[in-house]
C-alpha cells in the first residue's frame, strides 16, 4: 500500500528540511506557485506549520531553497556540456542560446520559476532571478571564445533579446503545443533552430 505524501514523518531537522523542500517542490509542479502556503506545504510534508517557521522563517525561505537547488543543477548542467570549439562569436551565440532552451526544456520546475518572475515583482523574485543570471553569466564568460568584443556592436543586449526570446518558447511549449502557429515538438523545434541559425547570420564575428 502507497502511503500518502507526508504520511512518514522525519525525525531530525536534516530530514525535516527535505521533506519540507520536496513537498513544495511537489505543489508548485501540481498547483503552480500560487497555491504554495504554510498550510499547504505542511500538509504535503505531514510536518508541522512551526517548523517551517522555525527551519525556514515561513514560505519564502523555503522557496530561495528550492531556487537554490535549481540554480545548481543549471550551473551543473551547463557545465557539464562539452568544451566549447567555437571560434566565432556567432558559433557561440548559437551554442549559448540551445544550451539554454535545452536546459530550460528539462526542467519543468525551473520554468515555473521563471513563469512566476515574469508575473510578479516581488524583492524574492527579484534575488532569484539575479542569482540565475549569475549562473548564466558566469557560463557564458567561462566558453566565450579568447576573441575581442566587436567594435559598435551591444553585444549583451543582442545576448538579451535572444536568450528571452528562446526562454519564452521554452515557456509556451510547457503550457500549449504550439506558438504563433508553429507547432512545438520535434520537427517545430528543428524548425526554429533553423531560424536561429539564419538570424545569427547577421551576428557580429
Amino acid at each position: 500500500m502507497v502511503k500518502p505524501a507526508g504520511a512518514s514523518r522525519p525525525r531530525d531537522r536534516a530530514a525535516t528540511e527535505a521533506a519540507i523542500v520536496s513537498a513544495a517542490e511537489r505543489l508548485l509542479l501540481r498547483d503552480g506557485w500560487t497555491g504554495l502556503n504554510v498550510q499547504t506545504l505542511a500538509a504535503e510534508a505531514g510536518v508541522d506549520r512551526k517548523l517551517i517557521y522555525r527551519y525556514f522563517e515561513g514560505v519564502e525561505g523555503v522557496v530561495e531553497r528550492v531556487a537554490g537547488r535549481l540554480d545548481l543543477w543549471l550551473g551543473e548542467t551547463l557545465a557539464a556540456r562539452p568544451p566549447t570549439r567555437a571560434t566565432s562569436y556567432r558559433e557561440f551565440a548559437r551554442e549559448m542560446l540551445t544550451a539554454y532552451l535545452q536546459a530550460l526544456r528539462a526542467s519543468p520546475l525551473m520554468l515555473r520559476l521563471v513563469a512566476w518572475e515574469l508575473c510578479v515583482d516581488t524583492p524574492l523574485l527579484r534575488r532569484l532571478e539575479a542569482s540565475r543570471s549569475v549562473i548564466l553569466q558566469q557560463w557564458t564568460a567561462s566558453r566565450r571564445p579568447e576573441l575581442p568584443l566587436p567594435e559598435g556592436v551591444d553585444v549583451v543586449a543582442l545576448n538579451v533579446v535572444l536568450l528571452a526570446a528562446v526562454q519564452h518558447l521554452a515557456l509556451a511549449a510547457a503550457t500549449r503545443d504550439r506558438f504563433a502557429g508553429v507547432a512545438l515538438d520535434d520537427a517545430g523545434w528543428s524548425r526554429i533552430e533553423a531560424a536561429v541559425d539564419r538570424l545569427l547570420e547577421t551576428w557580429p564575428t
